[in-house]
């Protein structure tokens, strides 16, 4: 059960299981939940129904009590991007990136280049995988001694819309909003690459473009990332090495008496490519006649590249 495929890390994985389960004589079915848990319910219900063995449950939400019942009548599960939380059910296995480690390097990036006005960009963050990377953005921000408080968290943590199906134009909405302030920002951390692509278009609405005006860092590296102009500058998630974890828990608690539960963190990279750029000059500070700016340069583009280099 994953949120949704609007968003291509999410058929990403599916494809990597798939191709595991069917090795192992195994078939899997797919479910779009969109993150509700009446939904994952009554998914769950059918599935157990006709007999399904096990589900990777992928919504990141941070209560599973919904579920809690299926579990108690025999289903067996695997919590994806999403950590261990209090209360969850002692056999339940959990497998996912390190989000705040992730959220760190993108935002230590930005900061490196000389960013000092930062935005997160994410829809809601009432999940538990949204709140690790929003949580690593602002130990970051404290670090560097900046005050967390004077960051941008759009559209802030009050919203109940995660955006699953519609992150790029919800990227795009808020690059248009935040880049019309007065004292918009310089560096964008989204919450994933779909919503960063967006904000690159609406970097773009706004008359800046995305590696030169603005930077964004997205999170994921799903294949568009370095496809797209600029290529995107974004966290990894090593899906292969998850899911392989993912199906062998599974099966484990299918094949097996039940297990005892078990939480994984795996370690995230930064791959660097040309969304992210120095720190534009403060307006006013002037440029001596004739200099190009140091971001637009083209040894600084061939420094950040689009291949598979990697920083963190």
């Amino acid at each position: 059960m994953v949120p949704s495929v609007a968003n291509p890390f999410w058929g990403a994985l599916a494809r990597e299981l798939e191709a595991i389960a069917l090795a192992e004589g195994y078939h899997v079915l797919l479910c779009n939940s969109e993150r509700d848990p009446a939904r994952e319910l009554k998914y769950g219900e059918e599935l157990l129904a006709d007999g399904v063995s096990g589900v990777v449950l992928c919504s990141s939400l941070p209560s599973l009590d919904h579920m809690t019942p299926l579990l108690g009548r025999g289903l067996k599960m695997v919590a994806f991007d999403r950590t261990a939380q209090a209360g969850d059910p002692s056999s339940l296995a959990s497998i996912s990136v390190d989000n705040a480690m992730g959220a760190e390097l993108a935002t230590r990036h930005l900061i490196e280049l000389g960013h000092r006005k930062l935005a997160f960009v994410s829809g809601s963050v009432h999940s538990v995988n949204r709140r690790e990377r929003l949580r690593g953005f602002r130990s970051v921000l404290e670090a560097a001694g900046i005050d967390p408080a004077g960051a941008i968290v759009w559209p802030g943590a009050d919203t109940t819309e995660f955006g699953d199906k519609d992150a790029a134009e919800l990227g795009r909405n808020a690059a248009r909003e935040l880049l019309a302030r007065a004292d918009p920002p310089t560096g964008f951390v989204a919450i994933n690459d779909m919503c960063a692509i967006g904000i690159c278009r609406g970097a773009k609405d706004a008359g800046r473009a995305a590696g030169r005006d603005v930077s964004v860092v997205g999170f994921d590296d799903i294949l568009l990332a370095d496809l797209f102009e600029p290529p995107l500058t974004t966290v990894r998630q090593p899906l292969p090495e998850m899911a392989a974890e993912t199906f062998q828990q599974l099966r484990a608690r299918i094949d097996s008496a039940p297990a005892a539960g078990r939480s994984l963190l795996i370690r995230p990279r930064l791959v660097v490519r040309e969304s992210t750029a120095p720190a534009p000059a403060p307006e006013g500070a002037g440029v001596p006649a004739g200099a190009v700016p140091a971001a637009s340069t083209a040894p600084a583009l061939a420094a950040t590249g689009s291949g598979p280099s990697a920083a963190g």
